[in-house]
């Protein structure tokens, strides 16, 4: 029961939509209607407000965070796999959403972060490098989350693998539009309209 209840915690935590609120009370509208769709700061970057895209940013990493670290309070360092799995899921899949939310990096960032934070900031700057080097947040962030694991079983435990495998999976999920588009070299590079 543990499990389940550090499960949902996270998934209501990963499923506030900071992307969409932020959007529609700076008067923008409904992100989703705007360029890729998604709810996340690379798609709240594209309105051109650097300002509510670093927002969005801090508040989907603090999401996954609290979760982890309100779960690691109560249940022990084991609830971290429980919780930062569902907060990761809640943002990419958010009831209040129709089940559409955003690709859930950031929020995949702050659950790492929280549950080891060696791993998330390698893997953080895995994504710096290469996001720097390439123009391409997606390939960045689909580098970083395939390293994330192979960080974790050297810098941390097994539960911190098995999270990190989870989040892997899901991250590659939710970009599965953005693999075919950097197969087919038609992916939009940071900065451009998707």
């Amino acid at each position: 029961m543990h499990a389940v209840s550090f499960a949902i915690l996270g998934y209501l935590l990963g499923s506030i939509p900071f992307g969409l609120i932020l959007t529609r009370v700076a008067g923008l509208g409904d992100i989703r209607r705007i360029g890729s769709g998604n709810i996340g700061a690379t798609n709240v970057l594209r309105t051109g407000n650097k300002g509510l895209a670093a927002a969005t940013l801090l508040l989907d990493g603090g999401k996954g965070a609290a979760a982890v670290l309100i779960a690691v309070w109560f249940g022990g360092h084991d609830a971290a796999f429980w919780a930062g799995g569902g907060a990761v899921l809640g943002h990419a899949f958010p009831v209040w959403l129709g089940f559409k939310g955003g690709k859930a990096v950031a929020t995949a960032y702050g659950v790492l972060i929280a549950a080891a934070w060696p791993v998330g900031l390698c893997a953080g700057a895995v994504w710096l490098i290469l996001a720097a080097v390439t123009r391409l947040s997606s390939l960045a962030a689909l580098a970083s989350f395939a390293a994330a694991p192979i960080l974790a079983a050297v810098l941390a435990d097994a539960t911190i693998v098995k999270l990190a495998l989870v989040i892997a999976v899901l991250v590659f999920a939710r970009h599965h539009t953005n693999i075919r588009r950097l197969i087919a070299g038609t992916e939009p590079r940071i900065g451009q309209k998707a």
